[in-house]
């Protein structure tokens, strides 16, 4: 059984689940029918543990695997085809490793589930042209606009989540020697450095933008919104969809799509992967070397068409 903070037992379960489908919507950039897919799934769930008398914080690996059974078996229903259990067991594995990632939950009631894992979808990247439309769209002078500028280049700059970007307070950045730091996952801190135009265009933010924003208020947040106040992640997530539609990207842009672009360009661009590893802050090159496909498609694109007898 799962042990639950005395803060998260206060919480109810669609309080939980909630938080869960905002992080997937606004970090993740999922699309509004798989939010609603998940939601109606881990509803589902907690129906079923509502009628063993179980709250879903405190579910054991037994309650999922039943569930996930009962799925199958119908029980007085169509059984659910084995599409749709591995959808849902998708959904609780990543629901509940999200509550342990947040210290609601310190164990994880699916790690021990067993399914058919199908293969890792590779993520949406941008390319060089279309990371330059992104950029130039803050194209104003008012404060905003600086900042939307600097905020789109640091993160293409430097490969930071989205709940990265707003936490990270101005005494984190060193724009002389280039380099700030991140707070990542599970509160790890790494450096990472930043480049020309990430760095001119966090001076004319922090010249001309925040000073206007913030107008004299102690506030340590870098980034700030209309009022002077920290950006918080649906703020952020705003500010990249609209520039992504001004630029003419499609709907599946999100904050996380610069990062795995990040990612993606620096192997390209024949940086390591160990040293592209340390720069995202994964605890594991496993997880990294997601790109190097990203990038063996890249140059498989570049081969076949410059190469005079790759084609018959």
């Amino acid at each position: 059984m799962a042990t639950i903070s005395p803060a998260a037992a206060a919480r109810p379960f669609e309080h939980l689940v909630l938080d869960f489908l905002a992080y997937l919507e606004f970090e993740r950039g999922l699309a509004r029918n798989t939010l609603d897919a998940y939601r109606t799934d881990l509803l589902q769930f907690g129906r079923f543990l509502q009628a063993r008398g179980t709250a879903p914080a405190e579910a054991s690996s037994a309650d999922v695997a039943d569930f996930l059974a009962d799925l199958g078996q119908g029980n007085g229903r169509p059984p659910a085809s084995p599409a749709t259990i591995h959808r849902k067991a998708a959904c609780l594995r990543s629901f509940y490793r999200h509550l342990r990632r947040e210290g609601v939950l310190d164990t994880d009631p699916t790690a021990t589930i067993s399914g058919p894992r199908r293969g890792r979808r590779l993520p949406r990247v941008l390319s060089r042209g279309e990371v330059a439309k992104l950029l130039e769209q803050p194209r104003g002078t008012g404060a905003t606009d600086v900042r939307d500028a600097a905020l789109l280049e640091l993160m293409y700059a430097c490969g930071l989540r989205a709940s990265e970007a707003i936490t990270i307070e101005i005494g984190d950045v060193d724009l002389q020697d280039g380099v700030l730091r991140a707070r990542g996952k599970g509160s790890k801190e790494r450096v990472v450095p930043v480049g020309r135009k990430a760095i001119d265009a966090l001076h004319r933010y922090l010249d001309r933008g925040r000073p206007a924003l913030v107008r004299g208020r102690p506030v340590p947040q870098l980034f700030v919104n209309f009022r002077g106040e920290a950006l918080t992640r649906q703020g952020l997530y705003k500010i990249v969809r609209r520039h992504a539609a001004a630029a003419g990207l499609d709907d599946r842009m999100s904050p996380h799509t610069l990062r795995h672009t990040f990612a993606t360009h620096l192997l390209a661009g024949g940086c390591d992967l160990r040293s592209v590893q340390e720069m995202l802050g994964h605890a594991d090159v496993a997880t990294t070397q997601l790109y190097t496909h990203l990038s063996s498609e890249r140059l498989k694109d570049v081969y076949f068409r410059a190469h005079p007898r790759a084609t018959g």
